[in-house]
């Protein structure tokens, strides 16, 4: 029984390997030959186990990758769209802004410009943003009327 469970764990193990390696060189020009060999594999059984495991073929999952990383970006000050793009391994600024809106349901630009509206309110009005059971419990209120905080 323990010779037939080995072979399974050391499988997925070999894939584990090949996501991790997708996580950590995500802006690196790489692609499922780089990502199979890593894990050792031929290319259309890795994509295959990949698929199973994990529910996306290896392009997929860099891609999904690649977009949370550029979500991360996009929330910081200063840092402008076309220099997100090339920062996270994109080669095609209008390929990458396409897949963005395709994955998150809008423009990075708009992405950006909606995150960074928002942390001037946070800034402006941060008990805005808590829950106002919580700030009155902390004291953080001097009445407990939560239109006050809101408005």
């Amino acid at each position: 029984m323990e010779t037939e469970v080995y072979p399974k764990v050391y499988l997925y193990r070999r894939i584990v390997q090949a996501k991790l390696f997708i996580d950590i060189h995500y802006a690196d020009k790489i692609d499922v030959d780089n990502i199979s060999d890593e894990a050792y594999f031929s290319k259309f059984h890795f994509i295959r186990l990949f698929k199973t495991i994990y529910g996306k073929t290896p392009h997929q999952y860099l891609k999904s990758v690649r977009i949370e990383k550029d979500q991360q970006i996009l929330k910081k000050e200063g840092i402008s769209v076309s220099e997100v793009c090339t920062a996270v391994g994109f080669d095609s600024f209008s390929s990458f802004s396409t897949l963005f809106k395709r994955m998150t349901g809008e423009s990075p630009s708009a992405y950006s410009k909606r995150h960074m509206e928002t942390k001037e309110k946070k800034d402006k009005k941060p008990l805005a943003f808590v829950a106002s059971c919580y700030a009155y419990q902390h004291g953080w209120l001097e009445n407990g009327n939560f239109e006050e905080v809101s408005k």
